[in-house]
């Protein structure tokens, strides 16, 4: 009967969201609340665990989305991203900007937060299918793939590391297998999967894209734009390596890790770059705020769905479903990675949060793991790609892709969701032929 009741209720978001026409927002408050009630919650603890899922989810992200966005303005109004693509265009060439956009998703994902890295990349993205005439699609999908699978796969995220500490695993090994299969998956989900799908028809979010071009003497050089833009990883990558480098109560990690949280990173990057990329070229401040003011205007409704999304997670987490959903499949036969795959993918699909699926399924198949049937490093990888599949309405990943993008429902089924699945697949093809390797 709870899997009934989740089906019903994601097949009414649907409704009211695709027939109905009714506002994202609102769809998500009334689901979550029937679903509450439905699951056997009161009233008051349905609200309170709609307030918490909303709370919970925006309570860091709201800071994120909002830095994010005034560093996106910045980067794309200063011709920051312009001089980028110049630079990526030129090094690489056409034929090969995906493999640019590719490395550069992987190597600033695994340093930052999904939604992090997101905000810094994709004014670098509209800018260069701006500028280039190539489908918006083909030019973002592989930027897109390489920070999904490091968000899913490999520490120092938040979901890979507390689930490779539930298990005892190596890090070391976790990031070193985790590699070995996240290229794979990039490359398929990403240059392959894009080029079958840059027809689907996507424009950029206006408010984030330079389109007039800027000469050379307008734009600032290279090496302070490439500094500007990826401040936020040089600073939470010192942070992280500092964790690692140095021992507990030692200054400079004291310093180094409050720098680099992502909030205060965020914070920092965006002060700098108010004056890189606005007063040394000669822009007023009231002029700079006024545009990093539109900047966040024009996210609100991308917050309200991320916000909505939450709340519904967490009534289906209040209302025990993941726990059932677990229990269900605890006791099979299958292959232990297999199933702590399938329980992943299962409880991604109902609950949206790749976090929550990801550490629900861990607690569910740690006694697989404390047992010795499996090496927790590669169970690991498999909970991480079973977390990323089917992220549809109920992942507030759908709704930034499909917002910025602007997409309809339907191109962001057959786009995002496609993705997301891609990557769960070829992770898990790719952590089952590891495990022929490692003993």
């Amino acid at each position: 009967m709870p899997l009934l009741i989740i089906v019903l209720g994601i097949c009414l978001l649907l409704f009211f969201i695709v027939v109905l026409k009714l506002n994202s927002f609102l769809s998500f408050v009334i689901v979550s609340l029937a679903v509450g009630l439905a699951e056997g919650m009161n009233l008051e603890n349905s609200i309170t665990s709609i307030e918490n899922g909303i709370g919970s989810t925006m309570g860091f992200l709201v800071l994120i989305l909002g830095f994010g966005a005034m560093l996106g303005k910045l980067v794309s109004e200063s011709g920051a991203a312009q001089r980028i693509t110049t630079k990526l265009v030129n090094a690489f060439g056409l034929k090969h900007i995906q493999l640019a956009l590719m490395l550069t998703g992987f190597i600033v994902g695994i340093s930052l937060f999904y939604d992090v890295g997101f905000f810094i990349l994709i004014p670098l993205v509209f800018t260069i299918a701006a500028t280039t005439g190539l489908p918006l699609l083909y030019v973002g999908l592989p930027m897109l793939a390489a920070l999904s699978v490091t968000h899913g796969y490999l520490p120092p995220h938040p979901a890979p590391t507390a689930i490779a500490a539930m298990f005892h695993a190596d890090i070391g090994k976790t990031m070193i297998y985790g590699i070995i299969v996240a290229f794979p998956a990039i490359v398929i989900s990403g240059p392959f999967l894009s080029k079958a799908l840059s027809k689907i028809d996507a424009k950029p979010l206006k408010e984030f894209l330079n389109t007039k071009p800027l000469t050379e003497e307008e734009m600032p050089g290279f090496w302070v734009s490439f500094f500007t833009a990826l401040l936020p990883v040089i600073i939470i990558t010192l942070g992280t390596v500092a964790g690692f480098l140095f021992p507990e109560g030692n200054i400079i990690r004291k310093i180094l890790v409050f720098t680099g949280h992502p909030v205060f990173a965020m914070l920092l990057s965006v002060l700098i770059a108010v004056y890189t990329l606005g007063l040394a070229r000669g822009r007023k401040m009231p002029e700079i705020m006024e545009s990093l003011a539109h900047s966040v205007t024009s996210i609100t409704m991308i917050m309200l769905l991320i916000a909505g999304a939450g709340a519904l997670k967490q009534v289906l987490v209040d209302s025990g479903v993941s726990k059932y959903i677990g229990d269900l499949l605890s006791e099979s036969t299958l292959s232990p990675l297999f199933l702590g795959w399938l329980i992943a993918t299962i409880l991604r699909f109902c609950v949206g949060s790749a976090t929550v699926a990801g550490m629900t399924a861990a607690g569910i198949v740690l006694p697989l793991v404390t047992g010795g049937s499996v090496k927790p490093e590669l169970m690991v990888l498999a909970i991480g790609s079973g977390s990323l599949m089917f992220g549809h309405v109920n992942d507030g990943g759908f709704w930034l892709f499909k917002e910025y993008f602007n997409l309809s429902i339907k191109d962001t089924m057959r786009t995002w969701v496609v993705m997301e699945t891609s990557i769960g697949i070829t992770g898990l093809l790719g952590v089952m032929c590891l495990s022929l390797f490692v003993k």
